[in-house]
């Protein structure tokens, strides 16, 4: 018989996890760029921090 080891559906979870983890993250960092720009009016000020 072949059995599934235990820790199967816990590499799963840990799998979805990190899935989730990393569109949270990519998500986060696309609004924080929209953010800053809007700060910056539109891109005018490249280089330069505000603030």
């Amino acid at each position: 018989m072949d059995k599934k080891p235990p820790d199967n559906d816990a590499q799963k979870a840990a799998e979805s996890r990190e899935d989730r983890l990393k569109k949270a993250l990519k998500e986060n960092l696309a609004r924080r760029k929209r953010q800053a720009r809007a700060r910056t009016g539109a891109g005018g000020q490249r280089g330069e921090r505000a603030g």
